[in-house]
């Protein structure tokens, strides 16, 4: 019996996810994709799920990239059918209700990258590399990674990296924008599992609002942008986690949230 494609374990309220086939330097195929998208499915339902953490198995790659043997006879419409199938699923990532850290242990290259871009933040270990080689390929980035790149490291760092397929190391992924944190190899797990940790004992409808907030002012005019935060913020007032908050803050004692 094979293993499966995808890992998921418990580690209080943080569920980790890891893509999980090594000997592909955890390549994305369609298998993949689809159970990726069930699994951040039941991770939204789950109530005991307050944060998500994505990483791939083995030392060498998060996500090398998407399958090349498979990709490789596909028809243009199987090719149009493939892109939006990694899309959706990247998508609905991007739109989880809780927060979603991607755990760079080596290669996040094309499909990598995308994927890893689609999480809310990203951890790379001092040994990672990213970048968007389809050129290479004679292909383009296909699930969502010109437009991601775009808002994340802007104009000429999304043209550098899709025109020359160059990849480039976590130090400069990180003035870039592209990660969050850079932190050494030894130290990934432990400092991505204590984020998590940290966002996981957060207010989770506050953690809601705050993803809502920023997905949408990502994509409209400020002042649709301030008058979602606006209703988002006075949403807040409704809720028992706000009450407990501010009293825990008044009383100096720490809040116990409880996603009410």
């Amino acid at each position: 019996m094979s293993e499966p494609t995808l890992l998921r374990a418990d580690h209080g309220a943080v569920r980790l996810l890891t893509v999980n086939r090594p000997d592909k330097l955890n390549a994305l195929n369609v298998a993949t994709l689809d159970a990726l998208h069930r699994a951040f499915d039941e991770a939204a339902d789950d109530a005991s799920v307050r944060a998500v953490v994505l990483t791939g198995s083995g030392a060498k790659a998060f996500v090398a990239g998407a399958d090349i043997a498979e990709m490789n006879s596909l028809t243009p419409v199987q090719g149009r059918d493939f892109s939006l199938r990694g899309q959706r699923m990247m998508r609905r990532v991007e739109k989880m209700p809780k927060p979603v850290i991607a755990m760079l242990n080596g290669f996040a290259l094309g499909g990598g990258l995308e994927l890893a871009m689609c999480c809310h933040l990203r951890i790379a270990a001092d040994t990672a590399k990213v970048g968007q080689p389809e050129i290479n390929l004679g292909l383009i980035p296909g699930f969502g990674g010109s437009q991601r790149l775009l808002r994340l490291a802007g104009r000429a760092a999304a043209l550098e990296l899709c025109l020359t397929g160059a990849p480039i190391d976590a130090a400069r992924a990180l003035q870039l924008g592209i990660v969050n944190r850079v932190v050494p190899a030894a130290e990934l797990e432990t400092e991505t599992m204590k984020l998590a940790a940290q966002l996981a004992s957060a207010a989770p409808l506050a953690l809601r609002g705050i993803l809502d907030c920023i997905n949408v002012g990502g994509e409209c005019g400020i002042e649709e942008g301030l008058e979602y935060e606006s209703a988002q913020f006075g949403l807040m007032f409704s809720t028992a986690d706000m009450r407990e908050g501010t009293s825990a803050f008044l009383e100096r004692r720490k809040p116990a949230f409880k996603g009410a």
